[in-house]
């Protein structure tokens, strides 16, 4: 059985392993294309929101892409380009987003809701620890719990 689980598996996974650059795309130089491919992996598709351009096939991740390209065959460095498409696009097609007033909120908002949801499940928690045990009964409670217990031991339950 496990010999057709595995290759099953690797084959499910092999699609997530595919590429958007199309041939057209690619520099004819190895160590240029290498770079537009590092710098590709940073860039968020705008259209596709969470997925870089490296590996969206809507039209603007393709722009972005030939324009990454193109910046690197006038000889610009990695950084260069990625400030480049970042003075265009903004903050949102950088995956990372730089930490700086415009992007708290971006950066702080997880943090701020684990910090809520630890305290609502230690609120929780502590709650549930302080309740104070069920008083316990009366001497007239415990005659009575135990006449009831008879009767119904006998039957004789009105």
């Amino acid at each position: 059985m496990y010999r057709f689980v595995v290759p099953l598996f690797f084959m499910l996974l092999l699609p997530l392993s595919a590429q958007a650059v199309e041939p057209d795309e690619m520099l004819a130089d190895p160590v240029l294309e290498e770079r537009a491919r590092v710098i590709s992996k940073d860039l968020r598709c705008v259209v596709c929101q969470n997925q870089d351009i490296d590996s969206s096939n809507a039209g603007v991740a393709r722009d972005l892409r030939l324009l990454v390209r193109e910046r690197l065959l006038e000889g610009d460095s990695n950084n260069q380009v990625t400030a480049y498409i970042q003075a265009r696009y903004g903050d949102y097609v950088l995956l990372k987003p730089p930490f700086k007033p415009s992007t708290y909120a971006l950066w702080g908002t997880p943090i701020a809701l684990t910090l809520i949801a630890l305290l609502f499940g230690l609120n929780i928690v502590l709650r549930g620890r302080h309740k104070s045990a069920l008083p316990e009964l009366t001497e007239a409670e415990e005659r009575q719990v135990a006449k009831f217990i008879d009767d119904e031991k006998s039957g004789d339950a009105s």
